[in-house]
């Protein structure tokens, strides 16, 4: 299992926006408080159209899966998964042949387990958890054998990152700490059983990560320059302790080149490349030679994703995502294996989980109108068996179809984006309503990261509430080559929120839109984009719905995780400079703090309180500012969330909140609160009395 610890991604503003919210008709102005500050409310008078679709609950859509995240065990004997004990997600191990008699074998009682790995002795799982959203997360091993759980990371106020597993150090683990220096992470050898740690390579230099070799030999770093170009380092043989530059990584190549890992003898590695090309291929890269060799490559997408031979290192297929995912063959021996996995299922393959000896496979598909399915795959026979659904009751639900469609921005770049469609407002076969409708424009994270095509609960969830639904993947987005990317620098409010108004546009264009009734919606840069959408432009949407986004990149910046100064200069040169009196003037210009008057409509944020990425300060910061000038906003926080409402009791009660304030400014469906807000942090700080339908005790905090 090849992993690198501090990795460029992991230092970029990453979108959790999946586990919260994303994841009318006549128009009356009026006069809020002060004749300077007046406020444009969208209220519609009357009752949404009849319609016999079924209400899908959000208990339903936004719950806890009943399993998830299968992974078979490396001697293929037995499965873990992920699945509720007392609504809290915790693994659970079983039978391969017989997962029905799995037991759970962690007891999270809290905020849930999402990301485990089995340890290559089989009889250890280690998985990551962090106190209430701060993010120092911790590494914790479960003893298969004896029972219990070790905490083998248990420093405070330290973040662990799990940085290599690998089946010749099968009992123990990789791991990175910033215990030593906030800013980086050491890289230390950890025994599973016994907690016993040593030091494997010292972070001196603010390296942005190392990556190993199955033998836990460091191998390469990387390291980011002053101008947000990178170099891959190697050591330096003269220098003991020192490194030398391997190769350089220009700046517009940084965000689609990196190492994934080595050939089994060590003499090459294999490289995602975007350089002297647009799209990142996947390449090795002869360590003596110096020669590249293509391995894979498509001119409409980067590499996505990857099989790799545990133990041979073979890369054996490659994935792209255009719009769907495809996969490429390169390993013959597996080409009757994919013949029998696309006859499996119908959706797209995400995700295949092998044994050591890949005898044995777990299959992975997604689909836009029903949950992820799960199957065992024996490739002795070239049979799969349906292992589970994650979300079994939704089977059968009135869930919309996903379109994947092309945008084509004002300066002429094609924006991949998805349209979902309320299953009353098309007839069969139709792409387009009957007539247009409210929209929800939501907006994904990062900004480097993107939108993807299947299973959305945010775009059913609203869908479902009489919506259409349109997520754009705008320049910066990534997975569509370096060019994309790039087109993307230093364009936050600026040319990036114009792929967003011209997708808009085009919607209202095809018919798809009431001009009127468009809300913008986001978490993280969502978040960001939802609140230059009600600053910048604040005549185009009738409504915004903000989860965690800043409202001023200065401060913004100026807060950023110390494990994130490695990657300072990504932001400087991508984003902007605090550092400067002129790049801080540029950062207020696209700040919408310094527009906060302007807002004229309806506004709802939701924050974490321990959000390391995003400080609570961002929202307190523009929520001040517009009580300052009577503005009406609705602020809701949550104790016990950072980055995202990862809990299901707050993800719900947020949804909740959010679907009346998106029904009383767009018009369309909801679900009454009823007992959404049990067991929730909820506190709704400010404007809970513009929200229609709320528990009074709760409205009153």
């Amino acid at each position: 299992m090849k992993m690198t610890t501090s990795t460029l991604a992991r230092l970029l503003l990453v979108p959790l926006f999946a586990a919260c919210a994303a994841d009318r008709a006549d128009s009356e102005k009026a006069a809020i408080g002060s004749a300077s500050a007046e406020v444009e409310t969208t209220t519609r008078t009357a009752a949404p159209a009849a319609t016999s679709i079924e209400l899908i609950s959000r208990e339903l859509l936004f719950g806890n899966p009943e399993r998830a995240a299968p992974k078979l065990s490396p001697d293929g004997k037995r499965i873990a998964f992920l699945a509720p004990v007392n609504n809290v997600l915790n693994v659970w191990v079983g039978p391969a042949d017989d997962f029905a008699k799995a037991t759970p074998v962690t007891h999270d009682v809290k905020r849930g387990i999402r990301a485990y790995h089995w340890a290559y002795d089989t009889k250890h799982l280690v998985y990551l958890q962090d106190r209430d959203g701060d993010e120092n997360w911790r590494v914790y091993a479960v003893d298969l054998v004896k029972g219990g759980v070790r905490d083998l990371t248990p420093f405070d106020g330290v973040r662990a990152e799990i940085a290599n597993i690998s089946h010749k150090r099968p009992k123990e683990i990789l791991v990175g700490l910033n215990k030593r220096d906030a800013n980086v992470h050491d890289l230390y050898r950890v025994d599973i059983g016994t907690g016993a740690m040593k030091l494997v390579a010292e972070n001196r230099d603010n390296l942005a990560g190392f990556t190993t070799d199955d033998d836990f030999n460091v191998r390469i770093a990387s390291k980011i320059n002053d101008d947000g170009s990178s170099e891959i380092l190697e050591p330096d043989a003269k220098k003991r302790g020192t490194w030398k530059s391997l190769m350089h990584i220009p700046f517009d190549d940084t965000m689609a080149t990196s190492p994934i890992d080595f050939s089994k003898d060590g003499k090459a590695m294999y490289l995602l490349d975007s350089r002297e090309r647009d799209t990142a291929a996947l390449y090795s890269y002869d360590f003596k030679s110096k020669e590249k060799k293509l391995i894979a490559e498509s001119s409409a997408a980067d590499v996505s994703t990857f099989i790799i031979h545990p133990t041979e290192h073979t890369v054996q297929a490659v994935g792209f995502d255009p719009g769907r995912m495809t996969w490429k063959l390169l390993d013959p021996k597996l080409e009757a294996d994919f013949a029998a996995w696309r006859s499996t299922d119908d959706g797209d393959l995400a995700g295949a989980n092998a044994s050591l000896d890949q005898s044995k496979w777990l299959l992975t598909f997604v689909h836009d109108q029903g949950p992820t399915t799960y199957y065992a795959y024996d490739r002795a026979t070239k049979t799969s068996k349906l292992l589970f659904v994650s979300q079994p009751k939704l089977e059968g639900a009135p869930l919309a179809a996903m379109q994947s469609v092309t945008i084509r921005s004002r300066d002429g770049l094609n924006l991949p984006s998805y349209l979902t469609l309320p299953l009353d407002a098309v007839a069969l076969q139709a792409t387009k309503p009957a007539k247009p409708l409210p929209m929800v424009l939501l907006v994904h994270g990062g900004p480097w990261a993107r939108d993807s095509w299947g299973f959305n609960r945010s775009h059913q969830w609203l869908a479902n509430r009489g919506y259409a639904v349109l997520s754009v993947n705008f320049r910066g987005s990534t997975g569509f080559g370096k060019a994309f990317v790039n087109a993307s620098k230093m364009q936050w409010a600026g040319t990036m929120h114009d792929d967003l108004l011209d997708a808009v546009d085009w919607a209202v264009k095809e018919g798809i839109a009431d001009p009127k009734r468009v809300a913008i919606m986001g978490g993280s840069y969502g978040g960001y984009a939802t609140l230059v959408g009600l600053t910048f432009t604040p005549e185009v949407f009738a409504a915004g719905v903000d989860i965690v986004g800043p409202s001023n990149l200065a401060t913004l910046l100026a807060t950023i995780p110390p494990y994130w100064a490695p990657a300072k200069a990504l932001f400087t040169s991508r984003v902007g400079d605090i550092a400067t009196e002129e790049g801080r003037a540029k950062l207020a210009e696209r700040s919408p703090l310094t527009k906060a008057d302007k807002i004229v409509k309806p506004l709802l944020i939701g924050q974490g309180a321990n959000d390391p990425r995003v400080k609570q300060a961002e929202s307190d910061q523009i929520v001040t500012a517009m009580n300052a000038k009577n503005i009406p906003v609705t602020y809701v926080v949550f104790s016990d969330e950072g980055h995202g409402f990862k809990r299901p009791e707050n993800s719900m009660a947020f949804n909740a909140v959010a679907e009346a304030f998106l029904a009383k400014h767009l018009g369309g469906r909801f679900e009454p609160v009823g007992d959404d807000f049990e067991g929730s942090s909820i506190v709704i700080k400010n404007g809970a009395e513009l929200i229609p339908g709320l528990p009074k005790p709760v409205a009153a905090r």
